[in-house]
């Protein structure tokens, strides 16, 4: 297969240039970083030649030519020189990473760096799977969630105390009312219904959110 190098490098130095300004540096899930386990999928499907171990992350299966093109280009491409190797493996990152997000209905915005901020949940979940045991994620989110639970019920059920005295004490009693059902039923709604990782449970049309 016949590549172009110095096009092909140019246009790859762009793309990649222009995703990195682009991409806002916040927590979010670790799919998009640069030690994420789609990238650790793509560089391992690098190393050894074969593509079909990163497929798995493709949600949409006619996304697995893109994929397979971009891997061609990529191991044609990278043995030209060490600059030639690392914008071609940073090419096909960005590709896999990109589809992969596409099909969780997430948006892409550039891969992040390594080390990038974690939500400690996240990070949590990923020593789960490694030490095979939940045990510490599920303390971790259940301490969480009780802490918040009994925070906003403790300012719900002290502004109850009051609520009557003026109209003013009853608004801060009913904002503080629906700050804790709300929350409560927020942690229901996602705790009870399977949803991808990039997007909050959506209630059912059954069981709508209680409105206030």
């Amino acid at each position: 297969m016949k590549v172009s190098t110095r096009g092909f490098l140019t246009t790859l130095a762009a793309a990649i240039w222009i995703g990195a300004a682009a991409a806002p540096q916040t927590v979010d899930a670790h799919c998009d970083t640069l030690d994420g386990p789609v990238v650790k999928a793509a560089r391992a499907a690098l190393e050894k030649g074969d593509v079909t171990a990163v497929l798995k992350w493709l949600k949409n299966k006619e996304d697995e030519e893109q994929v397979r093109t971009a891997f061609r280009k990529t191991l044609a491409v990278r043995r030209q020189s060490p600059e030639a190797k690392e914008l071609a493996d940073m090419y096909f990152f960005e590709t896999v990473v990109r589809l992969h997000r596409a099909g969780e209905g997430a948006p892409y915005t550039g891969l992040k760096p390594a080390g990038t901020k974690l939500d400690p949940a996240v990070a949590a979940a990923d020593k789960a799977l490694e030490d095979g045991s939940a045990d510490h994620v599920v303390h971790l989110v259940t301490g969480a969630v009780e802490a918040g639970i009994r925070q906003r019920f403790t300012q719900a059920a002290e502004k109850k105390k009051h609520a009557d005295q003026s109209v003013e004490a009853g608004r801060e009693f009913v904002a503080a009312y629906v700050e804790f059902i709300h929350y409560v039923e927020r942690l229901h709604v996602d705790a009870a219904t399977s949803a991808g990782h990039h997007e909050h449970a959506e209630p059912s049309a059954e069981k709508p959110l209680h409105e206030h």
